[in-house]
C-alpha cells in the first residue's frame, strides 16, 4: 500500500513556473514507476512524465523541454518533483501523482494548476 500527497499547485500566468511535490509513504526507491498525470476538464487522464527506480524519465511530447521530474534530495527519500517552467494555458489541469509497485497503481487526490493567459 502507498499514500500518495500532492501539494504545489496554485493559479500563475503564461510563461511562469510552479514545482509540484508528491509525498509517498513509502521510500520513493521501493517504487517500480513514479509519475505524474493529469486531466483537463472534458478530457481524458494523460500521462505528463515518469521516473524509474533506475532513474529512467519519459515525458509527454507536449511538455519535453519545460517540464522535469526528479526524484528524492539527499534529506528526503520520499517525494518525487515535477518542475514546471514556461507554463501554457493549455497546462491547466488537475496533476495526479501515481505510484507503480508490481502490478499495482496507486493515485494521489490530485492538485489543481491553473495557467491564466
Amino acid at each position: 500500500q502507498v499514500q500518495l500527497v500532492e501539494s504545489g499547485g496554485g493559479v500563475v500566468q503564461a510563461g511562469g513556473s510552479l514545482r509540484l511535490s508528491c509525498a509517498a509513504s513509502k521510500s520513493i526507491l521501493s517504487i517500480d514507476v513514479i509519475g505524474w498525470y493529469r486531466q483537463a476538464p472534458g478530457k481524458q487522464r494523460e500521462l505528463v512524465a515518469t521516473l524509474t527506480t533506475g532513474r529512467t524519465t519519459n515525458y509527454a511530447d507536449s511538455v519535453k523541454g519545460r517540464f522535469t521530474i526528479s526524484r528524492y534530495n539527499p534529506r528526503n527519500t520520499n517525494t518525487v518533483y515535477l518542475q514546471m517552467d514556461s507554463l501554457k494555458p493549455e497546462d491547466t489541469a488537475v496533476y495526479y501523482c501515481r505510484a507503480d509497485t508490481g502490478p499495482t497503481n496507486y493515485w494521489g487526490q490530485g492538485t489543481q494548476v491553473t495557467v491564466s493567459s
